[in-house]
């Protein structure tokens, strides 16, 4: 039987990836913990449209059709179920993730929820992966990026590649949460693999 996955939402640009891979584990039967950061609300309506005055009704709007393997947590309830080693998860993703939260994360910091969940899965020795979405990058960031990689996280940003002639922002997105499956070790087929599609040029696609 597999064990829930653990998906944060922060206030980085990009909130689109982390519900398309929310609603994809969900679709596919898979159990998720989810929590949102306040600034990650922020984004949500601003850049999805989404109506944040009542958050769990946007969450049962957006993700209805499967509220059994649902499990929605508010930012400052550290007293959930992610934040003790003994609740056994397959691991966490953070998509999109800010530098803020990031840089928690590096330091040891657990101030919410999801900085708490984080840090279980560095002290259980559990899969984190995430997703900065940031630009450009200082040294600071760039420090904490390698701090985390040598614990162990696996860092995808989210830099979009055109190998497979996307056609719209959707195609984008899903090739960025399709990388993310990959190490998360789940099947998908969200975008054509090198070597099995003809390509296209930039030029092309732009055609």
């Amino acid at each position: 039987m597999s064990r829930p996955w653990v998906i944060g939402i922060t206030g980085a640009s990009g909130a689109a990836y982390g519900v398309r891979l929310s609603s994809y584990l969900l679709s596919q039967g898979l159990e998720i913990h989810l929590m949102i950061t306040d600034a990650g609300w922020r984004v949500l309506k601003e850049e999805l449209g989404w109506d944040i005055t009542k958050r769990k009704e946007a969450i049962q709007q957006q993700f209805g059709s499967h509220p059994e393997k649902l499990h929605y947590h508010t930012i400052q309830d550290i007293g959930a179920s992610t934040a003790s080693g003994s609740f056994r998860t397959s691991g966490m993703v953070v998509i999109p993730c800010s530098m803020g939260t990031l840089s928690s994360i590096a330091s040891g910091a657990s101030d919410n929820l999801l900085e708490r969940s984080a840090d279980v899965m560095l002290k259980e020795g559990r899969p984190l992966i995430i997703v900065p979405r940031e630009t450009p990058l200082h040294a600071i960031h760039l420090e904490n990026m390698l701090k985390l990689s040598r614990l162990g996280v696996k860092l995808i940003p989210a830099m979009p590649a055109f190998y497979q002639g996307p056609q719209t922002i959707e195609d984008m997105v899903d090739f960025i949460v399709g990388k993310v499956l990959d190490s998360m070790g789940i099947e998908h087929e969200l975008f054509k693999r090198w070597g099995t599609q003809t390509h296209k040029s930039v030029t092309q696609v732009a055609e």
